[in-house]
């Protein structure tokens, strides 16, 4: 009987759960959950501000899921300290939980840059759990004046989530356009133009300097007044008690294909660790659902001794904002093909024989299929490519090859 230790309580630690228990049905697993909630969707905390779900609704796993599994969950409590040598791991509470194998799965945290006169801002939230949300939704009126800092995914699904609650809602951002990481100039213009239907402003390539009196002095020199501040501007990985257990780290903990750490019987998953990227070659941080399932599932299954790997890992992003749906994965450089309406976008990139990235807004049906084709690496010349730019369909590729390379979509 082995004692697993899992340190975090995410999508990457329900994927690591499952996976342990795919193996290893009997042995002990211990969860430790700085939140006291169970394992939920994060990206839906701005529907339950719409009115379009509920806190219950927002669970990733059934309420039994960690019963079935058997797991004792340690809610409510951080994970201060790992010693290797010892090999346990020490709460904020004083308890030490022993391991034989241990995942840390401690996910990311909202990047606040200084910015003078912040810290006297009264009502200041970020925007990436149920209880940012909750106390977001506390804080608005009707009269509310919304100033969001940052114009990326948490900040413009903010935006989209209490746009009716509030009364003006202004996004700043340093970058020269919206959604900056994953769109280019022309994608993140039909999204800016589709928040702006709805009332939302926006302040690009400036940013607050310096808050005071309920007012941000912006770069440029314009004062914005507010009631309500959301600072959105990025997420950085949790990697300081990895890295203070010998782990090596940079922007991410540094795993194998394995999800092994550099550190005898520590693994790590989800959106704490960086990972190669099929698209581009580089390493990097790839803060996404799928991947951090995919990788928890690959830990727990070589925790409990199994022989998995994870090697096609790539940033991909799914969303919706007032009704326009897009999607993008990959990298955009290579070849492109283009198909754009009076409402949509599509663009697809390619390189060495295979689709490496593609752009897709307002019309997002069957991109799974684009997205099986990069992460799978399928050469362009072995299908009808042509006419898959056209319309994805499953019948452009041949009967068995489906079957092999298609038939399961995380």
């Amino acid at each position: 009987m082995k004692n697993y230790v899992i340190i975090g309580n995410g999508t990457a630690a329900a994927g690591c759960i499952e996976g342990i228990r795919s193996a290893d049905s009997e042995s002990k697993i211990t969860v430790i959950s700085a939140e006291n909630r169970p394992v939920y969707c994060r990206p839906l905390i701005s529907y339950y501000l719409e009115g379009k779900t509920t806190i219950e609704k927002m669970n990733y796993r059934p309420e039994d899921f960690y019963e079935k599994n058997g797991c004792d969950v340690v809610y409510g409590q951080e994970a201060t300290s790992i010693d290797p040598a010892k090999k346990t791991v020490s709460l904020s509470g004083g308890a030490e939980i022993p391991y034989d194998k241990l995942c840390i799965a401690t996910g990311s945290s909202p990047f606040v840059p200084p910015v003078e006169g912040l810290e006297s801002v009264k009502n200041k939230f970020s925007f990436m759990t149920i209880d940012d949300a909750l106390s977001l939704e506390h804080a608005l009126t009707p009269q509310s004046r919304v100033l969001i800092v940052g114009a990326g995914l948490i900040g413009l699904k903010c935006a989209e989530g209490i746009c009716a609650r509030a009364g003006s809602i202004t996004v700043c951002d340093l970058a020269d356009r919206v959604l900056s990481s994953i769109l280019d100039t022309d994608g993140a213009a039909m999204v800016q133009k589709k928040l702006e239907e709805h009332g939302i402003r926006f302040l690009l390539n400036d940013t607050a300097k310096s808050f005071e009196d309920g007012c941000a002095l912006m770069a440029s020199g314009e004062r914005v007044y507010f009631d309500v501040l959301v600072m959105a501007v990025g997420v950085r990985a949790n990697i300081s008690i990895a890295k203070d257990a010998g782990c090596e780290c940079s922007r991410g903990i540094t795993v194998n294909d394995r999800l092994m750490t550099t550190v005898s019987d520590i693994y790590a998953a989800g959106d704490c660790t960086q990972a190669y990227d099929i698209t581009s070659g580089a390493v990097k941080v790839m803060a996404i659902m799928p991947n951090a399932y995919m990788q928890g599932r690959c830990a727990g299954e070589n925790m409990a001794g199994g022989d998995s790997s994870f090697s096609n890992a790539m940033p991909m992003n799914s969303i919706g904002f007032f009704g326009l749906h897009v999607m993008t994965a990959g990298c955009f450089t290579g070849d492109m093909y283009e198909e754009r309406t009076a409402g949509t976008l599509k663009r697809l990139f390619t390189k060495d024989n295979k689709l490496i990235g593609f752009e897709l807004i307002g019309c997002t049906d069957r991109a799974g299929i684009y997205t099986n084709m990069i992460r799978n690496q399928i050469p362009l010349d072995t299908v009808e490519f042509d006419a898959l730019k056209k319309m994805p369909n499953l019948y452009l590729f041949g009967k068995d090859y489906c079957k092999q390379k298609l038939g399961g979509v995380v």
